[in-house]
């Protein structure tokens, strides 16, 4: 199963998934590719350490959003890459109607918060603040709905009264680094041969 992942940070998840593939832990899927809408994003430096292609791909001229020829742009070099999955990684990118469909039903996302809870940016906060008593970090498939694609798998994460918003966000992100490769390696083998 042929991977691509979209980000737009450090690449702590991204980091994940190939420290799972480069250990055999990422069942029959294989990153074929990252690429990033900002030059400066750490997960760039990936690339070269775990031997796959890792590129800056210009998303302007809209922040938020991937639409007009810079999401035509994207659609063209993914599709190049022939992925069966593409796995949104930290990718700040709301994605439109004609990417969706150039790659339906294959592409996942990582939220940190138990959807259908806390939706949409900064989900570990909203959880904090809200002081809810477990939160937690989901894997969904994406659709035109932000965060609100069918769930394939959720890991909950107890919020202790000791806990602060750093401490609950590195318990989080320790979540979220053994989920997402574990969902891709699942994906990958129920995938067609």
């Amino acid at each position: 199963m042929r991977v691509v992942i979209l980000g737009s940070g450090r690449g702590s998840n991204a980091g994940a998934i190939l420290q799972a593939q480069q250990v055999g832990q990422l069942g029959r899927a294989r990153v074929v590719q990252i690429y990033s809408d900002r030059a400066d994003a750490g997960m760039l430096k990936l690339g070269p350490r775990f031997e796959v292609p890792a590129t800056f791909l210009d998303a302007a001229p809209y922040k938020t959003k991937l639409d007009g020829a810079a999401e035509q742009h994207y659609i063209a070099a993914i599709s190049v890459c022939a992925p069966d999955l593409i796995v949104l990684a930290g990718f700040m990118r709301v994605l439109k109607p004609a990417f969706l469909n150039a790659f339906a039903g294959k592409i996942i996302n990582l939220h940190p918060s138990l959807l259908p809870s806390f939706p949409g940016l900064d989900g570990i906060g909203q959880a904090f603040r809200r002081g809810v008593k477990i939160t937690g970090c989901t894997v969904h498939y994406v659709t035109a709905e932000v965060d609100g694609g069918p769930i394939i798998e959720q890991t909950p994460v107890r919020i202790e009264a000791n806990d602060t918003l750093e401490t609950l966000t590195t318990k989080i992100h320790a979540a979220e680094h053994a989920l997402l490769p574990a969902v891709i390696a699942r994906l990958s083998e129920s995938a067609p041969r």
